[in-house]
């Protein structure tokens, strides 16, 4: 592995921080999750028109830029430091991929260079709380099942002229914004259960989303509501009835691998500006980051980082070579960048408890990112199972 950047990768970084400093600032960040969007629309079509931020990852014969999952990473670590709020992560790194993988040629050609472009943007609905289990994050997506309509979930049922979809869905991220919907809902009843995805355009009669108070304000979430929506099914009518929940599990990786760099950009960026704090606030005569207490909880902090930054990178990389390890540096990332929140907080002193101060909005991002695709324990636990560590009931002692 050549830990080195290359000058392409380099360059987008660079060119994405330096667009991020411009246009999502403090203020900036506060008044776009404000808006209706969750995100500000503007700054959306600055990195598409002017990065090809959402396209980055797609092929250039569908208007992409041709880069890898690795590129898609390592620039997600731009928008952690600035926790920018915005579509990539629902558009880019959840839906795509799968139109990408599944979807007809016909599909691919409409959907994919609107995507890329930015112009159209997309959620993946999944019903109840059960979006790491749906992408084999925290255990086998093997027995997973979309749900049954009023029973919960969501319900697929054939009509004359195509299908129809009755049911819910929460915490869909951007869904409420989301020009259009993966939903992945039951179909083939009870005896022969199989999950399969949906197309769902925003405009679709019988559609209702509503955005919800979340924990994480800069990762916006919806409750989808459908009664007797009209979809269309997303890939081949004799497809496979594994090769949804395969490429589920199959996204899962470089979903976590993308999370993980977030995270680590996040998490740099807290530790920087509590070092910068620390030594111009005052107490006793001196700075309080002269104090060996301080300096000690820092260092601690950093040395996290690093180790969760090596891991994360190590992941991009792996990723790309057919390697799976993005849940382990998931795990690790989330916990440095709670840990560097938790300690920005404190060592912020009496203004690191108010809402003024951006420091709560960093741990709320690796708390809401726990919840939705971790614990950093389950993930582990998955990594044990897959890796077969304690296949034959042997413990390390």
């Amino acid at each position: 592995m050549d830990t080195r950047l290359t000058a392409e990768q380099d360059g987008i970084r660079r060119t994405l921080r330096e667009l991020l400093h411009k246009r999502c600032g403090s203020p900036e960040l506060r008044t776009a999750v404000d808006n209706p969007a969750g995100y500000d629309p503007q700054l959306w079509s600055a990195l598409a028109d002017q990065l090809g931020l959402p396209g980055l990852a797609l092929p250039e014969r569908y208007g992409g830029v041709g880069c890898s999952v690795t590129e898609l990473a390592l620039a997600c670590e731009e928008t952690g430091r600035a926790l920018a709020p915005s579509p990539l992560l629902a558009t880019s790194v959840l839906a795509a991929p799968l139109v990408l993988a599944l979807g007809t040629r016909a599909q691919c050609a409409e959907l994919l260079p609107r995507l890329a472009a930015g112009g159209l943007t997309a959620a993946l609905a999944v019903a109840g709380p059960a979006l790491a289990g749906a992408l084999a994050l925290t255990g086998g997506n093997e027995r997973y099942a979309a749900g049954g309509g009023r029973a919960g979930g969501v319900q697929a049922r054939r009509a004359a002229d195509g299908w129809l979809l009755y049911g819910q869905a929460d915490q869909v991220l951007d869904g409420h914004s989301a020009g259009l919907l993966l939903v992945a809902a039951h179909t083939g009843g009870f005896a022969r259960s199989r999950t399969r995805l949906f197309l769902v355009p925003a405009q679709a009669s019988g559609l209702l989303c509503v955005r919800q108070t979340v924990l994480d304000p800069t990762r916006s979430q919806a409750r989808i509501q459908l009664r007797n929506v009209r979809a269309e099914l997303l890939g081949e009518e004799e497809a496979d009835e594994r090769a949804v929940l395969a490429a589920l599990a199959a996204l899962g990786d470089g979903v976590a691998t993308v999370l993980a760099c977030e995270a680590v950009g996040a998490a740099g960026r807290v530790l920087e500006r509590t070092v910068e704090y620390v030594g111009q606030r005052e107490q006793f005569g001196r700075p309080v980051g002269s104090f060996q207490a301080v300096k000690h909880r820092l260092a601690d902090v950093y040395v996290a980082l690093q180790a969760a930054r090596s891991a994360a990178y190590y992941a991009a990389w792996a990723t790309a070579h057919g390697e799976h390890v993005g849940g382990l540096a998931l795990a690790q990332a989330l916990e440095a960048l709670r840990t560097a929140a938790a300690e920005g907080i404190q060592l912020h002193g009496g203004i690191g408890f108010t809402w003024e101060h951006d420091a709560h909005l960093y741990f709320k991002r690796a708390a809401g990112d726990e919840l939705l695709f971790g614990p950093p324990h389950r993930l582990r636990d998955r990594a044990a199972e897959t890796s077969g560590l304690f296949a034959h009931g042997e413990v390390a002692v």
